[in-house]
């Protein structure tokens, strides 16, 4: 270590607290001292004061004047008892002798000298723990621990610390965390810093909260389906047994924000008021009672749901929804949320919390997963943000967003699911493409939430055929192969995702594989019925032989006359109704006698067997 121009001041730990250098000075002295005074008495107690055998007690004469017997006044000190005290004295000047010098914070990059291990909720506190390689310089013995808002990429001017602790090698420091009102720090960063030349010098990087369930009124954590098979639903049906006779076992269903926002004027199912945080929300009764009666309809019937939030939310009445850089120029039907200022963190908590809230506690349905946009790789289709933005920028305001929702979401069901949804364009690498390959905003996503603090985030995944018309995926394309570094995943090279997420960047903090569903793709039947439901065959026995695939929703239940038009029949129902061939290879797929509907496609398909 370079020597500095002015003196510099050890400091030194002493238990939990830290010793500057005349501290340290005083102790060796006093540890001198007490080992001169052991040794002298040693020598005493040796040749004086232990009688020899057959002595008796001699008279003493006190320092300060007078006598007084020895058997009234003295105390006996064993041998062993002498050398623990030389010992012990020994031991405090070894450890003043072994204790580290101060590091200077220069020597690491910004913020990289201590790190934050873990930011967690504990009653109404944050608790954050840190480690670090030493001592950092400072002009005091303080760790101090500040926080700033998620859209804050440094402290705020004249921020003051939350809390402070000696500097160690491991430290915990703690936070209200101001529940329920505007300034929560439910969605806020924490990092450490130390004083030097009377400022506060920020010496970790920010991490969040990664337990947000710890406030949760519920855990509801869905259904247990020993099959795999799930639909993108038509509400029309809910007055049928459709759902049952298919035996379908998991759905998913859009909440675009324009749709359930503001109020009404139906007198039947009036506006609904949402208070979050001191601030009036409306929510459309009348299509939220929609929403009640299909979720109360499918968790009777023992349907596990996924919502897909999507943010559609005009800005001329909810700007805060949608990122500055979103709300104008729009090519997409969706927008990027927004959180990257103070209102847009607030209006997503209160989407997300009315959501969570609504569809947890049982009374109008249980809706188990959340997924948050749709397809958000694709920037210029299904997620817009000004084309000008770089991946990291956008993965950046996703990311901000999302780890509002979850925190949110999650505070309120501790057992909720919460995804972030690609498309099957995986690793193109085309020149002015106006979207981003997948891979690279799910390396881009995953590295932002890992350095803020990891959370439990999963994947929802659409691996649709390339181009989308194909319905024989299994045919050879040479844009759709083995390798990692594949154009598309579609279901014809499914493991290569699987395989990906096994990546030790990409797991869990326990080392698992992150929940992967596959919440869209279809097959149409505009090349005969046959082969769609050949393709849904070989689709749904490929998903039902991946270990690491939790459910695969096929889209749709019936054809959308917008995608027949771009040759996209996708349906199991024909828009008058009318079931297709598919219709009976769904039902009974994942049943006992599932060979007798589905083995006509083996020799269609060119296998002899399914996975």
């Amino acid at each position: 270590m370079k020597k500095k121009n002015k003196t510099k001041r050890e400091i030194v730990r002493s238990g939990n607290r830290l010793l500057k250098g005349k501290d340290r000075l005083f102790l060796r002295i006093i540890a001198f001292f007490i080992l001169s005074i052991l040794a002298v008495a040693a020598v005493i107690a040796v040749r004086s004061l232990i009688p020899q055998e057959g002595e008796a007690p001699e008279m003493f004469v006190s320092s300060l004047g007078g006598e007084f017997e020895a058997e009234e006044k003295y105390e006996y000190y064993s041998e062993d008892a002498l050398r623990s005290a030389v010992s012990a004295g020994i031991g405090v000047k070894a450890a003043l002798d072994l204790r580290p010098e101060e590091i200077s914070v220069d020597e690491y990059g910004a913020g990289d000298f201590a790190k934050v291990e873990g930011v967690r909720i504990s009653g109404d506190l944050v608790q954050v723990t840190a480690t670090a390689p030493g001592l950092p310089m400072s002009d005091d013995k303080y760790y101090y621990l500040f926080s700033h808002e998620i859209y804050e990429d440094s402290l705020p001017e004249n921020a003051e610390p939350l809390d402070k602790c000696y500097k160690d090698s491991e430290v915990t420091m703690t936070a209200d965390l101001r529940r329920g009102t505007p300034e929560t720090r439910l969605f806020s960063g924490f990092c450490l810093a130390v004083k030097q030349n009377g400022l506060y010098r920020v010496v970790s990087k920010s991490s969040y909260v990664e337990n947000p369930e710890a406030l949760a009124s519920y855990s509801y954590s869905g259904i247990r389906h020993s099959s795999k098979k799930g639909l993108l639903i038509d509400p029309l049906k809910t007055a049928t047994n459709e759902w049952d006779d298919l035996g379908v076992d998991y759905a998913t269903y859009n909440f675009p924000l324009a749709h359930i926002l503001g109020a009404t004027s139906n007198g039947a199912y009036p506006t609904i008021s949402y208070t979050y945080h001191g601030k009036t929300w409306y929510f459309n009764g009348a299509h939220i009672h929609e929403y009640d009666y299909l979720f109360s309809t499918m968790t009777r019937k023992g349907i596990d749901i996924t919502g897909i939030i999507l943010n559609n939310a005009p800005t001329g009445a909810y700007p805060e929804l949608t990122h500055p850089q979103a709300r104008s120029g729009s090519t997409a039907p969706y927008y990027m949320f927004n959180g990257s200022d103070k209102a847009g963190v607030e209006a997503i908590g209160a989407v997300a919390t009315f959501l969570a809230g609504r569809y947890s506690g049982g009374q109008h349905g249980l809706v188990h997963n959340w997924i948050i946009g749709n397809e958000v790789n694709a920037r210029k289709e299904w997620n817009y943000m000004n084309s000008s933005t770089s991946l990291s920028d956008y993965s950046k305001a996703y990311a901000q967003a999302y780890r509002v929702f979850y925190n949110a979401i999650k505070s309120v069901n501790a057992g909720a699911g919460v995804y972030i949804c690609l498309d099957q364009q995986w690793d193109r690498n085309r020149k002015n493409n106006p979207d981003y390959d997948a891979r690279d905003l799910l390396d881009t996503f995953a590295g932002q939430i890992r350095a803020g603090g990891d959370i439990d985030w999963g994947l929802a995944y659409h691996p649709y055929s390339q181009p989308l018309t194909k319905t024989a995926f299994w045919q050879p394309n040479k844009l759709v192969t083995n390798s990692a570094d594949t154009s598309y995943i579609t279901m014809k090279n499914l493991s290569v995702l699987t395989g990906y997420m096994h990546r030790p960047e990409l797991l869990d903090k326990d080392g698992n594989v992150r929940s992967i569903i596959l919440s869209e793709q279809g097959f149409s039947s505009s090349q005969g019925q046959e082969l769609q439901a050949a393709a849904f065959a070989y689709a749904y026995k490929i998903a039902e032989a991946n270990p690491d695939i939790d459910y695969f929703i096929y889209a749709r239940e019936t054809d959308h006359a917008s995608e027949i038009a771009e040759g996209l029949a996708l349906g199991i129902n024909a828009p008058g109704g009318g079931h297709k061939m598919i219709y009976n290879v769904y039902k009974h797929i994942d049943k006992k006698d599932s060979a007798q509907y589905t083995d006509f496609a083996l020799g269609i398909i060119g296998i002899s067997a399914w996975p």
